[in-house]
């Protein structure tokens, strides 16, 4: 993938980009996925923050300072805590506990499609 990114970069003169996703069932296998990312020359990669831990995307963020890497959050699981109208958390105050643990930028959705949120509240973050 990462031959692809630069190959296209090349021919365009544009910026490609993929986030290759680090998350994994443990923390020393996401940072071995982390390290191979490193070695394959990528400048940005991906974690699950929700399903992997906010301890693990704390590791992962301090690791990503020190390598000169940006880390990407995707908020897989999102939807089963922040969408429910009677309980849960709002995903605003997810979003902080990212920022909070590290994590540089994040699928925020869209108000339309399959990562589809409330306009207001898409527009917010």
């Amino acid at each position: 993938v990462q031959e692809a990114i630069e190959k296209s970069q090349a021919e365009t003169g544009e910026i490609k980009g993929h986030y290759l996703n680090v998350t994994a069932p443990t923390c020393e296998e996401m940072m071995e996925r982390a390290e191979f990312a490193k070695e394959l020359g990528t400048p940005i990669i991906m974690h699950d923050y929700l399903t992997g831990g906010f301890t693990a995307n704390t590791t992962l963020a301090k690791w990503c300072r020190r390598n000169g890497i940006l880390l990407h959050i995707h908020r897989a699981m999102h939807a089963v805590i922040d969408r429910q109208k009677n309980h849960g958390i709002h995903f605003r105050v997810l979003a902080k506990c990212l920022r909070m643990s590290g994590g540089d930028h994040l699928h925020s959705g869209t108000v339309v499609g399959k990562l589809e949120g409330e306009k207001g509240i898409t527009m917010g973050f």
